[in-house]
């Protein structure tokens, strides 16, 4: 449905390297660079984007969800986003109160933004 989503950071190279060290972990890579902006997803196609704002607010609620291709990689997104500077906001579990197979972890971003890693497959 959604071709791509953008979001506002304060500082720019701070938050390349926090998403070029977490998104890997998912299968997601930065694809696309321009000034002032950076995008990632597979191969060609940047369905995430990150750009310079100087005064970046996120907004409340705003959350934005990764597929992840199993529990490990939502695992390893988790880790990696704690190395990078994120902050915890939910660890890597079953949220049964969506679905049955519902395994996500959340983080914060350094400019505040909820993001998720979910998959649901099976054990």
């Amino acid at each position: 449905m959604l071709a791509h989503i953008s979001i506002g950071v304060a500082d720019l190279a701070r938050s390349r390297a926090f998403y070029d060290a977490v998104l890997p972990a998912l299968g997601y890579a930065r694809v696309f660079d321009v000034e002032g902006a950076h995008g990632y997803g597979p191969p060609g196609q940047p369905a995430f984007w990150i750009g310079n704002e100087a005064e970046t607010r996120p907004n409340a609620g705003f959350h934005v969800a990764f597929q992840a291709r199993d529990r490990r990689a939502v695992q390893a997104f988790h880790a990696a986003a704690l190395k990078a500077g994120g902050r915890d906001n939910g660890q890597p579990g079953l949220r049964p109160e969506y679905t049955p197979d519902y395994y996500a972890a959340f983080i914060v971003d350094p400019d505040g933004h909820h993001i998720e890693a979910v998959t649901f497959s099976p054990a």
